[in-house]
């Protein structure tokens, strides 16, 4: 096992690895910024080194200051949390080449999940269901009416040299599929030049739904469930929750079963997610792997009472897994808390905090570095805090959420509590009942 971590990252995941390592005997090093000299995550480590001045591109992103704070620590590995270098190849190597454990994934691994198009093809000879597609460019309308009848309607035209919705068209039906192929390769050409176009599934009213695995240095894989992370904005998560309320027990056994396939195609070592869209009618498609620990994982570890940064760094030891797969028990709901003003299109609110106090009781948690006269610096990702509840049933999670979220105090700046508290309230979220496209008629 590890005598030293450093830990190259901030804020409350920074916090969360220091408390697992301390609950293991493993000293701890944190690294900050002259911004984050005051953060919870210097105070609590065993040493703490300054890595630079406040941008990240000159602290948290500087390779070669992160290595020679572990290198004069003596840390023998390195884990990188989630954001900044957790899945950067690049690091992955040279912690490897100064005899320092990267906890997470090696860089082969980082670099061929982190390129889409490799990614889509190693799932597919994996087995794993991608979005039905073209193979390139669509090279006359024959050969698009075929390929669409393959790939059943409705199918999605788009420009290969598209942006802004300019040459994309949705087609529900075969006999508008000629009209279409033809509007949108006459805008595309007159926008870009270009008339190029490929095709692909259409998904209905999709679910954006991931599986938590852990793999080991043998090969063995195991997965945890499911998240359901369909509530988000611009593509930035706002909550999760864990089991999905669209979930069934065939699916999650199935998309389980895809999961654990796409982690032994690539021998995956570590933990991980396995990010799938889930259409109306329960089809799910690989969207991307993520070779790190998620910001959501808490809402899977209450259900399943299982440490995930505790696993992540036993199998970086080179400790093998039981390889069981764990099914939820329980039901739990993540709130992000961000330092943004919701009803000002979210606009970022960096500041002091002049009061805060955060919710407690039974099934409760708050994953948090922010204390009262914390001053949130501008230069950072806007999360403050996460808030979980967890409980027997999905409805009493969630009347827990609103009883949590109403007991939350932070003063000084904006947060996001007040757009959490409506969306508890909101009847379709109550009801299990929403999809990717569930903000787009939210009402703040």
């Amino acid at each position: 096992m590890f005598k030293k971590i450093l830990i190259a990252n901030r804020g409350e995941i920074a916090l969360r690895v220091i408390r697992t390592c301390k609950e293991m005997n493993i000293k701890t090093v944190a690294v900050y910024s002259k911004a984050d000299a005051d953060s919870l995550h210097v105070r609590f480590a065993d040493e703490a080194v300054c890595v630079g001045p406040a941008a990240s591109s000159d602290s948290y992103l500087k390779i070669a200051n992160i290595i020679a704070a572990a290198e004069i620590t003596n840390s023998d590995a390195i884990h990188p949390g989630y954001g900044f270098l957790a899945e950067n190849a690049t690091f992955s190597k040279v912690c490897k080449e100064n005899g320092i454990k990267f906890i997470g994934a090696s860089p082969k691994m980082i670099k061929g999940m982190g390129d889409k198009a490799s990614a889509k093809e190693t799932m597919k000879k994996a087995g794993v269901p991608t979005i039905p597609g073209s193979q390139g460019l669509i090279p006359n309308f024959k050969t698009c009416l075929t390929l669409a009848k393959e790939i059943g309607f409705p199918i999605m035209l788009k420009a290969t040299a598209g942006g802004g919705g300019k040459g994309m068209r949705l087609v529900w039906e075969e006999k508008d599929l000629e009209s279409a192929w033809n509007s949108a390769r006459t805008e595309s050409k007159a926008a870009f030049g270009n008339d190029g176009m490929y095709m692909e599934k259409f998904i209905e009213d999709p679910r954006h739904i991931e599986i938590q695995i852990i793999g080991d240095q043998k090969g063995k894989v195991a997965h945890l469930s499911e998240r359901d992370c369909s509530v988000q904005r611009r593509h930035q998560k706002l909550t999760e929750e864990t089991p999905s309320p669209f979930m069934t027990q065939k699916l999650r056994k199935e998309m389980g079963e895809a999961a654990i396939k796409a982690a032994e195609a690539v021998k995956y070592e570590g933990v991980g997610t396995v990010e799938f869209l889930v259409d109306k009618h329960r089809n799910f498609y690989f969207m991307e792997m993520n070779t790190r620990i998620q910001v959501e994982h808490p809402v899977t570890e209450e259900v399943v009472d299982f440490d995930l940064i505790k696993e992540q760094i036993k199998v970086a030891a080179g400790i093998e897994i039981s390889g069981k797969n764990y099914l939820p028990q329980l039901h739990a709901i993540e709130c992000r808390i961000n330092a943004e003003d919701p009803e000002n299109d979210f606009r970022p609110s960096p500041g002091k905090i002049t009061n805060f106090h955060a919710p407690g009781g039974h099934g409760v948690r708050v994953d948090t570095h922010a204390y009262a006269n914390y001053l949130i610096p501008p230069f950072y990702d806007s999360m403050i805090a996460k808030l979980i509840t967890v409980a027997q049933t999905r409805e009493e999670a969630i009347n827990k959420m609103e009883r949590a979220l109403d007991e939350f105090i932070i003063e000084g700046i904006k947060t996001t509590i007040p757009f959490h508290k409506k969306l508890m309230k909101n009847e379709n979220f109550r009801k299990g009942e929403y999809t990717t496209k569930f903000m787009d008629d939210f009402k703040i």
